[in-house]
């Protein structure tokens, strides 16, 4: 069995005040993807850079404070990867990936755009890229009789099961008709699987993410925006998937919640 976990923690530095920490002691996954790490080694205590039974690769954002990747793994990785080969993007802590058991874990953070800035461009060209990539990283991994699972934030809602307002977020970043067709591509011509939306293929959600605004997270009034998008065939052997939703919003350690799937590898 292969647990792979996936998190976009909203900073590690406070997550880690927050209950991070003992929940990285409890967890029972062998990979867990951070996202959203937000500091440099250096500036995280020897408890979060370094614990016990864990090999810990971080990949920073050069402009500090903002992005970051990490990836916790029980095994030392055959491999590892930092970025995508994009002179654009891999220094701007989006992307890292490792190579543990037979398998390529990956720990993304797409951009999160914003309609009509910069930021919405700079998403799309990320997107464009990135596609070419994954078409590649599959056929590569094939070639190796590797599988590949992608984890993380992709901050893009596919179905209006993703997300509970869909109505009212059409013209919102992370629910645009040209976002969705892209995700759409990852799993139709890139030949993806979502892995929790193919065991829960009938339900609403399961929300990943809740603003910290109003009573969203009580109301779950939340988007599905953190996948563990994998190969055919280790979608297939996935057992079970959840999220592991806080038990209320005073216990919660970032406004996102961990993602777990249960690989047969």
């Amino acid at each position: 069995m292969l647990t792979v976990t996936s998190v976009n923690v909203n900073g590690l530095r406070a997550a880690a005040k927050k209950g991070f920490v003992p929940w990285l002691a409890e967890t029972a996954a062998d990979v867990v993807c951070l996202q959203e790490v937000r500091a440099e080694v250096e500036q995280l205590s020897e408890d979060v850079r370094a614990p016990e039974g864990w090999h810990v690769t971080i990949a920073p954002a050069a402009a500090k404070g903002r992005a970051g990747v990490a990836l916790y793994t029980r095994e030392k990785p055959e491999r590892v990867q930092v970025g995508f080969g994009s002179t654009e993007f891999d220094g701007s802590g989006r992307y890292l990936e490792a190579d543990v058991a037979g398998v390529t874990v990956a720990s993304l953070y797409l951009p999160s755009g914003d309609v009509g800035t910069e930021r919405q461009d700079e998403k799309y060209r990320f997107m464009d890229e990135f596609l070419m990539y994954l078409v590649g990283l599959k056929a590569r991994a094939a070639e190796a009789g590797r599988e590949v699972v992608v984890c993380g934030d992709w901050n893009i809602a596919h179905q209006e099961a993703d997300l509970k307002n869909w109505k009212a977020n059409r013209k919102s970043s992370g629910f645009l008709p040209e976002e969705r067709e892209w995700l759409g591509r990852v799993f139709e011509e890139a030949g993806y699987v979502d892995v929790v939306r193919k065991l829960h293929p009938e339900v609403e959600g399961p929300y990943s993410w809740w603003s910290y605004r109003g009573r969203a997270f009580d109301n779950d009034s939340g988007w599905r925006i953190d996948y563990q998008i994998a190969t055919g065939g280790l979608a297939d052997r996935a057992t079970n998937a959840r999220v592991e939703r806080a038990a209320s919003h005073g216990e919660r350690w970032s406004d996102h919640a961990p993602v777990t799937v249960e690989y047969g590898v």
